[in-house]
């Protein structure tokens, strides 16, 4: 999937829309991630020097464009898994280490260059957890830059959630709720884990990407910024991420806090949760943007089942529909100080993940008549 600046308009077509990357200055310092202390390096040559084992380097192993042209079968239509922004993603196989990846090819035209793909690298070689992507290695050979990662079989959420192709099985409501969970614990990593913070910036569903048993990871950190530190309560960028999933105090004045990765997640969480897009331009006008389109129905309780995928079929517990909805409502609060932090977020939908539900001994098709209570921030 592309991106685009948040301000933007959304395309009727459906074209990407791609827009050049601001150089991000920011990203040369050191994060450190527990447990342990790693150090940033400020060059692709020195990159390599993680060669020597050094435990203070970045462990990522290089790889030459020959090697990765062989495993993608010379980048032939038939691997290509798919294409955004930044470039081409391919499926191949490295015989060196006797793996199936995902081979990302940067555009070369401009769109990323070599500090960006840096920031790639450094990003995702040195934070690692469950739900993040695993960075195999990277190719910075001539003028090619590419990416290696882990390949994920199921391919993303958003193929799982929109335009399903027939035959392919349907979400039910408890994977779904583990997938959210999953992409929650995930970027309250970034957050509480790493040192300085790291602000996503690029939530959605096509970069949530699936494996095994439908085991969520986040992808793609190329728009990924370090958070505010010390007595700083944000910081001041470009306004760039996808239409629709941007807070709108960051698309109107660039200023990009922790709680704006909040507010994407919130609308990711609605998606999975409704089965709509985000920006639907099918849709009439009053329908079109998701969040417009949810908040009035959160007052209205009678409405919640409405509000629940009718891919479910009604396959879902009321209770369960309920809590994440409010999770999701929170998320998405226009104030940002109204949202939740995200660990509150975790464990929320960590509790509802862990709450299966039987379709075969439950009654799931009415909406409850008395809500129960839901604390601020949970």
């Amino acid at each position: 999937m592309g991106w685009i600046p948040c301000s933007g308009n959304s395309n009727t077509n459906k074209k990407k829309i791609k827009k050049k990357m601001e150089v991000q200055d920011s990203m040369v310092c050191p994060i450190k991630t527990n447990p342990g202390k790693l150090k940033r390096n400020s060059s692709i040559n020195s990159i390599d020097s993680s060669k020597s084992g050094n435990p203070d380097h970045i462990a990522a192993k290089t790889f030459s464009f020959r090697e990765l042209a062989a495993a993608a079968r010379n980048f032939r239509a038939e691997c290509l898994l798919g294409e955004g922004g930044f470039g081409r993603v391919y499926k191949g196989h490295l015989e060196s280490i006797n793996q199936t990846v995902a081979i990302k090819q940067l555009d070369r035209n401009g769109l990323q260059g070599n500090r960006e793909f840096l920031v790639e690298v450094l990003m995702l070689s040195l934070l690692h957890h469950p739900n993040l992507v695993n960075l195999i290695g990277y190719c910075a050979d001539g003028d090619q830059r590419l990416l290696v990662y882990e390949y994920m079989p199921l391919g993303s959420l958003e193929d799982h959630l929109h335009d399903i192709s027939p035959g392919k099985k349907r979400l039910d409501w408890n994977t779904r709720m583990k997938i959210a969970a999953g992409a929650a614990r995930g970027l309250e990593y970034l957050h509480d884990k790493a040192n300085p913070p790291v602000i996503y910036r690029d939530l959605k569903c096509s970069n949530i990407l699936l494996g095994e048993g439908y085991h969520p990871k986040l992808s793609d950190f190329g728009l990924a910024k370090l958070g505010p530190v010390g007595e700083n309560t944000h910081v001041s960028t470009r306004v760039m991420g996808t239409y629709g999933y941007c807070a709108p105090e960051y698309a109107m004045t660039g200023q990009l806090t922790l709680k704006s990765d909040v507010y994407s997640f919130g609308v990711v969480l609605l998606e999975i949760i409704t089965g709509r897009k985000a920006i639907d331009n099918s849709k009439s006008a009053g329908e079109q943007n998701l969040v417009a389109w949810a908040r009035p129905l959160f007052k209205e309780r009678r409405k919640f089942s409405q509000m629940a995928d009718p891919m479910l079929q009604g396959q879902y517990p009321p209770r369960g529909l309920y809590q994440a909805l409010a999770v999701a409502a929170m998320c998405v609060q226009e104030q940002a100080n109204m949202r939740p932090v995200i660990a509150d977020v975790v464990t929320a939908l960590s509790y509802l993940a862990s709450q299966r539900h039987d379709p075969n001994t439950q009654s799931s098709r009415l909406a409850p008549s008395t809500p129960p209570r839901t604390k601020r921030g949970q």
